[in-house]
């Protein structure tokens, strides 16, 4: 798969070392070479998430039923300061393993629970004891982007752990809220000093809004380099200034079409011409994949199609977002984003062998193949990963994840899950999958670093 979106049939696919080699019909394979037989199944690239709060993995499926606000309540303003440094770690290593399980060679970790530099620390290490390919994200919902960003510990972490390395790359992740003195100017400008991107929840409804845009814009801050994570509920307005400084649009559809971010965006933001990738957000309430990612896309935003052209009394007769779209942004779309165009998201002679085989031969879902692009969206599931290579190391195959200790991370989950239990309480435990909004508090802005309130917010922020 490339810039052309070619599928070849009865094709070869040669990995030496890091990169690939070859691609083509009948190749012959070097002497030693291990040969998998890929005949009747799917050779694609490794997918990329730009976007999964990896932290809270081992929370998978606790806040299945919850809003955004309830959300917040829990993770930014209750429960979420309970998580030790060996939470984080249990939560990214559980993460780590999932994502490759699934054929996901990638995954920017929007890390935003990392209170102190030992969380942050806990954090690589655990990135770095699995086989696949990161970029820490590293945030501090419990403090102001401004002041965790130019603290001496986080810039000593940056020296220390951030080193190069090719498997583990580096972001700032923080929320502008609109304040209109932008207090988080000063965390765009340690980025800047640092020579990283910035991603950032934008468009998310009641919480980071067109203001937010303005405010990054005016102050030089949106270039290429900018993530907008959701951007659900942002004006034509700002979309253009995302399009003209060349930022990419993160879109998590399973999370934006049950939190409440605003309608999943890929429909409006087609017509400016944006880069998009897919995310999956965090796994505390959805699934950790990105072929639920590709369905749940392409279904919002069909529906979206349609039911505005019925409104208009009219009919839909092709399409506009086609099943090769949405492989393209979980592959080559994710690779843009991450500036990794270069040498990630598809299979062509000199890129990274990050490689994906699809194939499950004791599936009868697995036959006919006949369209691979729908195949992929609509038709395969995790357990149809069979073989997985990372930087030309095979870290799945035949349906099982190879040198993983897959039983110390399943203690390790289960011992954070018992902690937080315990810390709790059972009955605040149980109450926290559906937890009340607290009276005695107001819930300005959910990314909350200010004190600030302004009369734009007041109609559409609800005081809880």
């Amino acid at each position: 798969m490339d810039a052309r979106r070619q599928v070849l049939a009865d094709t070869d696919v040669l990995t030496v070392g890091h990169r690939i080699e070859a691609v083509g019909q009948h190749l012959d394979a070097p002497q030693g070479a291990i040969v998998i037989d890929a005949s009747g199944g799917i050779v694609m690239p490794g997918m990329i998430d730009t976007h999964r709060h990896m932290w809270q993995t081992a929370m998978r499926g606790y806040g299945a039923d919850w809003t955004l606000t309830q959300y917040f309540v829990w993770y930014y303003l209750e429960s979420g300061k309970l998580f030790r440094p060996e939470d984080i770690h249990a939560g990214n290593l559980l993460a780590a393993i999932e994502a490759l399980d699934a054929g996901v060679t990638t995954v920017l970790d929007w890390s935003h629970g990392l209170r102190t530099v030992d969380h942050a620390e806990a954090a690589v290490d655990a990135l770095q004891s699995v086989p696949g390919r990161y970029v820490l994200a590293y945030g501090n919902i419990q403090q102001p982007p401004a002041q965790w960003s130019t603290a001496p510990e986080f810039r000593d972490f940056v020296r220390r752990r951030i080193t190069g390395d090719d498997m583990l790359g580096f972001q700032l992740a923080f929320d502008v809220t609109g304040d209109p003195a932008f207090p988080e100017a000063p965390a765009f400008e340690a980025a800047r000093e640092l020579g990283v991107g910035v991603t950032t929840h934008a468009g998310v409804w009641g919480a980071t809004s067109d203001e937010s845009i303005r405010l990054m814009y005016e102050g030089g801050f949106m270039t290429p380099q900018t993530t907008y994570v959701h951007a659900a509920s942002l004006s034509a307005d700002s979309y253009q200034r995302i399009a003209a400084t060349g930022g990419s649009i993160s879109v998590a559809t399973e999370s934006e079409q049950s939190a409440g971010q605003g309608y999943p965006p890929t429909w409006a933001i087609r017509a400016h011409d944006i880069p998009v990738s897919l995310s999956m957000d965090t796994s505390v309430w959805w699934s950790g994949d990105l072929f639920s990612a590709m369905r749940t896309t392409l279904g919002a935003d069909r529906a979206r199609e349609h039911f505005e052209a019925h409104l208009k009394g009219e009919t839909v007769t092709h399409c506009s977002l086609r099943a090769e779209h949405v492989v393209e942004w979980a592959t080559r779309g994710g690779a843009h984003t991450l500036g990794r165009d270069h040498d990630l998201g598809s299979l062509e002679v000199g890129k990274k062998a990050d490689v994906v085989l699809i194939k499950n031969d004791q599936s009868p879902v697995s036959f006919p193949l006949l369209n691979p692009y729908g195949h992929v969206a609509f038709q395969a599931q995790r357990g149809d990963v069979h073989t997985v290579l990372v930087d030309g190391r095979v870290v799945k195959h035949e349906h099982r994840l190879v040198g993983i200790d897959l039983a110390a991370a399943r203690r390790e989950s289960e011992a954070t899950a018992e902690y937080l239990r315990s810390a709790l309480g059972d009955e605040a435990w149980f109450r926290g999958m559906n937890p009340d909004i607290p009276e005695s508090k107001v819930l300005d802005n959910p990314y909350t670093y200010t004190e600030y309130r302004s009369d734009a917010t007041r109609s559409t922020r609800p005081e809880v």
